[in-house]
């Protein structure tokens, strides 16, 4: 972990509404340079809302978004990814009628550097070997947890500064969970990766984390780093089930 110096990602009074209904209320969380940071909670809590605004896919009612020190917040999600921050989205969303390899190829469409992409391809197939041997089987035909793989190595294929992954574990054998996780925290923190991560799976999230944040109904009610929101008592009771 860096954590020192400015943030990469600040967010500040963060705001959203679906309609007339807020459902963020003035959310503010930083992210430093080479972090792994969670964000936890319940269903509804607006997690996924918060990444989907930093993103840009959502437009924010109220707040600043900051990335590497310069305002994001009248971007497009297409600039975001440019500027280097890249979101691995809920539900994996793969492209289920395209290859192994062309999805991977698709993750470097804002990269001209042949060289550069082709080498990121093997360092794909290292980190997850099945790709490899699914490279010309069409997306929609693996299994949840090989979908999972495929769209964590296609947003690392633009070579991002700050990789944002929502419920990587969702719909996947525990099992593989475990072996998801490790491959991200192992790869990820030697390539010197920062991570904002959302993931239902508390226990596992803050075992892997720096810092994170507890968010209920729109707004952070607590944060701290991993080791110590583990061994809260508000967080044991409400998220770690004992």
């Amino acid at each position: 972990m860096s954590g020192a110096g400015r943030p990469i990602l600040r967010v500040s009074g963060l705001r959203h509404a679906y309609g007339r209904a807020e459902v963020l209320h003035g959310i503010d969380l930083e992210v430093h340079p080479g972090e792994i940071v969670s964000l936890i909670g319940a269903n509804g809590a607006g997690k996924s809302t918060t990444l989907m605004c930093i993103s840009r896919i959502h437009r924010a009612s109220a707040g600043r978004i900051e990335f590497d020190g310069a305002p994001i917040d009248g971007l497009s999600p297409e600039q975001v990814v440019r500027r280097g921050l890249v979101q691995v989205p809920e539900g994996r969303r793969i492209f289920p009628r395209l290859t192994v390899l062309e999805n991977l190829q698709m993750g470097a469409f804002t990269r001209s550097d042949r060289d550069g992409v082709a080498a990121d391809l093997e360092r794909s197939f290292a980190m997850f070997p099945v790709l490899r041997d699914r490279a010309t089987q069409l997306g929609g035909t693996l299994s949840g947890g090989e979908q999972q793989m495929l769209a964590i190595a296609r947003a690392l294929m633009s070579r991002p500064r700050m990789l944002m992954m929502d419920e990587p574990s969702m719909g996947i054998a525990p099992l593989l969970v475990r072996k998801i996780f490790d491959t991200v925290r192992d790869v990820l923190r030697a390539q010197g990766m920062t991570i904002l991560l959302v993931e239902q799976n508390a226990t596992a999230a803050l075992r892997m984390s720096d810092r994170a944040y507890v968010m209920e109904t729109g707004k952070v009610v607590l944060s701290g780093s991993g080791q110590e929101l583990l061994r809260d008592e508000r967080v044991r009771a409400a998220y770690l089930g004992h």
